[in-house]
């Protein structure tokens, strides 16, 4: 509930909000994190930081498709290496983040609402959706791995802290 987004059609803008609202929740969920704990892989759960890189990732793959486009070799080459990611610290990984969410915006900014009910295609199957759909899931898609970076953070807060509790230092 953030109010209208200047120059952008109120049936654009949730995608902004989507990624403002990620930008300060990851942002203040990952604060204070080491490199070990953006990394760490609680209960064998992806880590904070793979979930922050799938989001600066995903969202530039699918804004690809949003203007009509297949991912170039580059981007083929980023998604593979998103399997077994070289570690970056936060400041790395917040900047990637941000750098697509930047680039993202200005593309959203331009969609004239006439548009939304274009088909547009994803994926090596060309799976069929519309403007509006494809902007749907890059918003949900990056509040789920926003989420998943979260719970993350929290769940290796939370192991560490019992480590170093007093009354485990003994065990």
């Amino acid at each position: 509930m953030r109010g209208p987004v200047a120059g952008v059609s109120p049936l654009t803008a949730p995608v902004l909000y989507a990624f403002q609202q990620a930008r300060e929740d990851v942002a203040r969920h990952t604060a204070g994190l080491t490199a070990d704990q953006l990394w760490a892989r609680p209960f064998g759960l992806g880590s904070a930081g793979f979930h922050i890189l799938h989001i600066a990732g995903s969202v530039d793959r699918l804004m690809t498709y949003l203007q009509g486009g297949q991912l170039s070799g580059e981007q083929l080459a980023a998604l593979e290496a998103e399997k077994s990611p070289a570690p970056r610290d936060r400041e790395q990984l917040l900047a990637e983040m941000e750098r697509a969410f930047d680039d993202a915006a200005r593309v959203v900014r331009a969609i004239h609402p006439d548009t939304l009910a274009e088909p547009r295609e994803v994926g090596r199957m060309r799976l069929p959706t519309t403007v509006i759909g494809l902007l749907t899931h890059i918003a949900e898609h990056t509040q789920r791995h926003v989420g998943q970076a979260i719970s993350a953070a929290k769940l290796v807060r939370s192991l560490n802290s019992r480590r170093h509790a007093p009354e485990n230092r003994d065990r």
